[in-house]
């Protein structure tokens, strides 16, 4: 059984990866490039990986094309390009940290969308966790929260926990589609959305050798191996255990943040405290229901 706790760590640490490494290819490829390249390599890994472990009935899965579609256009395709498109204005640490919130506001969307129940140790999480995030969107001065401005990178994250919460709703209606063929197919969906806007976009002439390694290590650890590693290991842990272990993301993220010489500040550490010990209340109410929601998460980190 520890190996498989063992493969949640790896999981969380490649994902952590993608905020870390794409940060720097998006300097050099747009959001929608990377998004693209990204999920054209994965997806030659992912049908095999899907075919052997899952042994899955394709006809059954393509029968889904149109929930599989809009999951699509909001997981691989949406969460992906805006989570991009903030990594050209803020920071790779902010953005794990804003992230980080998603736990908590999935909570609340179930009880909007889903009806389910709320209690008020859930809302005192949420709350606890919106002002984790205040506290890092306004650099510690919380008070000025009206008057102040923003951030466009850490606004964009928000607007992606939104997409991303809609998208893990949206799944739970798949329960009879194993999820790394659901994954395959929602890939090959996205790249036949994205690649008019990919080829019309202005491509690089060359991109650098830094660049080049980190979209491979996007398109291969956290598009494939996380997502491999956490379908086996959930299998044996479960969803409750293995849904607490997504919190090591900012943690991973913030070390190989320093790793490669950026400074992690006192209002980053401070606002990421809050936001854990809201997600940690928001979450009492069933971590099993979250779970089953974040269970998706990983096949577009």
């Amino acid at each position: 059984m520890k190996k498989y706790y063992v493969f949640l760590i790896f999981a969380t640490l490649f994902w952590a990866g993608n905020y870390v490494f794409a940060k720097s290819v998006v300097t050099e490829l747009s959001p929608v490039q990377l998004t693209f390249s990204r999920w054209l390599i994965a997806v030659f890994l992912l049908f095999p990986a899907a075919h052997y472990m899952e042994k899955p009935d394709w006809r059954l899965v393509w029968r889904k094309w149109k929930t599989l579609l809009l999951l699509s256009l909001l997981g691989i395709v949406g969460y992906n390009t805006i989570l991009y498109e903030a990594l050209q204005h803020t920071s790779s640490m902010n953005a794990a940290l804003v992230n980080s919130l998603n736990p908590a506001v999935m909570v609340l969307f179930s009880f909007l969308m889903l009806k389910e129940k709320i209690s008020r140790k859930n809302i005192m999480g949420l709350l606890l966790s919106l002002v984790g995030v205040l506290f890092v969107l306004t650099d510690g001065h919380v008070l000025q929260v009206f008057t102040m401005s923003y951030n466009q990178g850490d606004l964009l994250m928000l607007l992606a926990i939104l997409v991303w919460t809609l998208y893990s709703i949206i799944g739970r209606s798949l329960k009879d589609i194993p999820p790394i063929a659901a994954t395959s197919v929602s890939v090959v969906l996205g790249l036949a959305v994205t690649l008019p806007f990919f080829l019309t976009s202005s491509l690089p002439q060359q991109i650098s050798w830094h660049a080049a390694s980190g979209l491979i290590y996007i398109a291969l650890f956290p598009s494939v191996c996380s997502y491999i590693l956490w379908n086996t290991a959930i299998r044996k842990t479960g969803p409750g255990k293995a849904g607490i272990y997504l919190n090591l993301i900012t943690v991973f993220t913030a070390i190989l943040s320093m790793l490669l010489g950026n400074s992690i500040t006192a209002v980053q550490v401070f606002g990421g405290l809050l936001v854990f010990a809201g997600v940690y209340l928001a979450s009492q109410r069933d971590i099993q229901s979250i779970a089953v929601l974040e269970k998706g998460k990983e096949n577009s980190l």
